[in-house]
C-alpha cells in the first residue's frame, strides 16, 4: 500500500484526507517504471476507439487550443517543441495489464474508480489551472512535473476557451514530482500541473523534445443531474412507470393558469415515493453505476457459447475473466442478490456475485465452483461481459 512512506493507514487517509485536503506521497510507488512509454500513448491516440485530446497553450496566455482524436503521425510531427499535452482516457482498458495498478486503490469501492488517464507533455506542457469535481490521484510516471494548488480560488473561467481554464490563479502550495511520486487531490481544489525540463533536455534534438508523463486515477462522482436524468430514462423503460399523479378532492381553482401549492406537493411526493422505494431505487443505482461514464459497450463474442461447451472448456482448464470494457458490481437483496454488468441486471446468489465481481478470484475459480450457474455465466459471456481464456 502506497501510504507506508507517510506512515499512514488507509483508515487514517480516509479519515483525515479523503475529500478533505491534499496529500503529497513521495515515492508512493518506489522505483516506479512505466509499462507504457510516450510512443505507446501516441499510438493509442491514433486508435478510433481511444478517447484522446491534444492541448496546446501556456497560462496565463489565452491562446489555448483543444483538438480531439483520433490523431495521425502527421499531427505529432507538427507539434511545437514545448507547451503541448496529449491526454488519453481509459488506458487500462486498452492495455489490460495496467488494471493491476488500479488494484493499489482497492481500499476504495470499485464503483468509485473511473479510469486511468495518461498525459504526455513536452516542456511547459499543461492544460491550465482548473478545478475537478471529483477526487484524483496524480502519479508521476516519467520526467518531472510541478504541481501548484490552491484551496481558495476565483472560479471565473477564461472566456472563449474550449478548456475550463481559470482566468486567475495564485498558487498556495507547489511541489516538484518525479517518477513514483503521487499527489492526491480532493474535489474543488484548483491545480495546475506543468511539465518541467530536465538536465538532459537542453541537449535534446528539437524534433524529439523530452517528455513528461503523468498517470491520473480519477474517481466517479455522479451529479444530481446525472442521477435524475438516468432515473427518468430508467423509469420510462421499466414495465411500471413509478406511479401517476392524482388529485382526488380537487377544488375549482381561483386562477386556472396557476400551478397551486397542493399540486407542487403532490408531484414532489410522487417523485420522492419512487426514490424512497429502497429496493427499486437500489436496482436503478446498480444499473446506473455499472454503466455511468462507460466509454464503449462490451462487444459480444463472434460465436455464442452454450452450457455444454462452456463446462467442457472449464473442465479442460479454461479460465474466465472480465472484459476490460464492462463494469461489474452487485447489490444484496432480501431474496439473494442482483448482479449488474454495464447497465444490465441478473439475479443470482450473493456468493456467486462476489466471485464474478472479483476478477482474480474468478480467474482462479475451479470448474466445480463455476458450474453452479452455467446459464448465468453463458449469458454474461454472450453479452461480452466475461471472456473465456482457453489453454
Amino acid at each position: 500500500m502506497f501510504f507506508h512512506q507517510e506512515k499512514l493507514t488507509t483508515e487514517q487517509f480516509l479519515r483525515d484526507y479523503w475529500q478533505r485536503k491534499p496529500l503529497l506521497l513521495r515515492q508512493a510507488f518506489p522505483g516506479f517504471e512505466a509499462e507504457l512509454d510516450a510512443d505507446d500513448i501516441a499510438g493509442l491516440a491514433c486508435d478510433e476507439l481511444a478517447e484522446s485530446r491534444l492541448v496546446t497553450g501556456r497560462f496565463p496566455s489565452p491562446d489555448w487550443t483543444l483538438r480531439h482524436g483520433p490523431f495521425g503521425e502527421e499531427d505529432f510531427a507538427a507539434l511545437p517543441e514545448r507547451d503541448w499535452t496529449l491526454l488519453v482516457q481509459d488506458v487500462e482498458k486498452h492495455y489490460p495489464p495496467l488494471q493491476a495498478l488500479l488494484g493499489a486503490f482497492s481500499f476504495l469501492p470499485r464503483w468509485r474508480i473511473d479510469d486511468l488517464m495518461v498525459s504526455v507533455a513536452g516542456p511547459g506542457g499543461s492544460v491550465g489551472p482548473h478545478v475537478d469535481q471529483y477526487d484524483v490521484f496524480l502519479l508521476q510516471a516519467a520526467g518531472r512535473r510541478r504541481w501548484e494548488i490552491a484551496t481558495q480560488h476565483d472560479p471565473q473561467l477564461l472566456p472563449g476557451c474550449a478548456l475550463n481554464v481559470l482566468l486567475r490563479f495564485e498558487a498556495e502550495q507547489s511541489w516538484e514530482l518525479g517518477p513514483g511520486d503521487m499527489l492526491y487531490l480532493p474535489p474543488g481544489v484548483a491545480h495546475h500541473g506543468i511539465a518541467l525540463e530536465t538536465e538532459g533536455d537542453k541537449e535534446s534534438q528539437p524534433a524529439a523534445p523530452p517528455l513528461c508523463m503523468t498517470w491520473s486515477v480519477g474517481m466517479r462522482a455522479p451529479s444530481a443531474a446525472d442521477l435524475l436524468l438516468a432515473l427518468g430514462e430508467w423509469l420510462a423503460e421499466a414495465p411500471a412507470e413509478g406511479g401517476r399523479f392524482s388529485d382526488p378532492g380537487l377544488m375549482v381553482p381561483k386562477h386556472s393558469g396557476e400551478i397551486e401549492a397542493a399540486a407542487v406537493r403532490g408531484l414532489r411526493e410522487l417523485a420522492l415515493a419512487t426514490i424512497q422505494d429502497s429496493e427499486q431505487f437500489g436496482i436503478f443505482i446498480g444499473a446506473f453505476l455499472s454503466r455511468y461514464r462507460l466509454a464503449h459497450e462490451p462487444a459480444p463474442p463472434s460465436r455464442p457459447i452454450d452450457e455444454t461447451r462452456l463446462l467442457g472448456q472449464l473442465q479442460r482448464g479454461a479460465r474466465l475473466q472480465h472484459n476490460p470494457w464492462t463494469r461489474l458490481s452487485w447489490l444484496a437483496l432480501p431474496d439473494g442478490a442482483r448482479l449488474f454488468a454495464a447497465g444490465s441486471s441478473f439475479r443470482c446468489t450473493a456468493d456467486l456475485a462476489t466471485l464474478i465481481c472479483d476478477n482474480e478470484a474468478l480467474r482462479d475459480a475451479p470448474a466445480e465452483r463455476l458450474q453452479t450457474d452455467l446459464g448465468l455465466l453463458c449469458e454474461l459471456i454472450n453479452r461480452g461481459h466475461l471472456l473465456v481464456e482457453t489453454l
